[in-house]
């Protein structure tokens, strides 16, 4: 089940805060950007870089996803291993907002997110 208008809303403003303190500078954007998405009761953080052999289009590489699970209350959090699958992470697999996910994915204390 989606989001609510109300969770959306301040699950927006909590992922716009935090993209807004992770972006370079606007003269960096083309060549290293970050940006979120939502979609149903999920959200993405990813980076934008150009693509390898073709620059002239971009290509999104994963950071994190987070999952809000209604009947629990809670947002199971995730990263993507080597093999391209999203994985549950371990050592905190589950947190109660989604400020709390932003504050793990930025202190990423295992090197999973960030690397």
């Amino acid at each position: 089940m989606a989001l609510s208008e109300l969770e959306r809303r301040k699950t927006d403003q909590a992922l716009l805060k935090y993209q807004a303190g992770k972006r370079p500078p606007p003269e960096m954007r083309d060549k290293l950007d970050i940006s979120y998405r939502i979609s149903d009761q999920s959200v993405l953080i990813y980076m934008i870089r150009p693509r390898f052999l073709d620059p002239s289009q971009s290509a999104e590489e994963p950071i994190a996803k987070a999952t809000f699970v209604r009947t629990a209350e809670v947002w199971k959090v995730y990263w993507m291993r080597a093999d391209s699958r999203w994985h549950s992470y371990q050592p905190l697999p589950e947190v109660p907002s989604i400020a709390a996910f932003l504050r793990v994915v930025e202190e990423d204390a295992f090197g999973c997110f960030w690397g």
